[in-house]
């Protein structure tokens, strides 16, 4: 077994803030979504969710800027950089991998190291849950906090619908990579090391 040291302590911090606040946003979302302003509560009252709902969303934007922030000085974001050669042929062998390779105790086309934190097919998803969808759905919400700011119409359609149309999406896809990237975190080396790295910064690896 090799350790290699990957996630120092404000990415691991990051992320357990992260998987915190957007535990709460599911939750809190959900029970705007399909509680009755009145009696019928889904899981949280209307009211408490709204309020939770923006203050955990105000957490995570100042979360997010801390992430960005910390990429561009700390460098990380190098292993967000995606090559454009053999991108599509590699996203092919990581799938294969991932959907026959592992389960016929195939090596790993794409083992970690200390200058590749991600395999292709995480570097893509991540890139564009972090860069792409991250954005989109803060400031889509800022939108619904302040719809004053929101374009009125747009080729005929509200723009506040729009708006919150674009927020419904944004938050139902990165609920299911959160679903997805748990899963994965569980195709570590054992079951639960890929937990432990994210508690000790340490990558636990079968690779020598």
């Amino acid at each position: 077994m090799s350790y290699i040291y990957l996630y120092p302590k404000w990415i691991r911090l990051w992320h357990l803030l992260n998987g915190l606040l957007f535990i709460i946003l599911i939750i809190t979302g959900l029970s705007m979504q399909y509680t009755n302003k009145e009696d019928n509560i889904f899981l949280v009252g209307f009211a408490r969710a709204v309020k939770w709902h923006n203050i955990a969303a105000i957490l995570l934007t100042i979360n997010y800027i801390v992430f960005v922030t910390g990429n561009v000085i700390t460098k990380n974001f190098r292993f967000y950089k995606i090559e454009r050669k053999n991108f599509l042929s590699d996203l092919i062998s990581q799938f294969l991998y991932y959907s026959r390779g592992m389960f016929r105790g195939e090596k790993h086309p794409f083992p970690v190291t200390e200058n590749r934190k991600f395999n292709p097919l995480q570097k893509f998803t991540y890139f564009m849950a972090m860069y792409v969808a991250m954005p989109l759905l803060i400031i889509s919400g800022i939108g619904l906090m302040f719809p004053e700011i929101t374009v009125n119409r747009f080729f005929d359609v509200s723009g506040l619908i729009l708006t919150d149309l674009l927020h419904v999406i944004m938050g139902f896809l990165l609920s299911v990579f959160m679903l997805i990237h748990i899963y994965t975190c569980t195709l570590g080396s054992t079951p639960g090391s890929l937990f432990r790295s994210m508690l000790s910064g340490y990558h636990e690896s079968d690779e020598h």
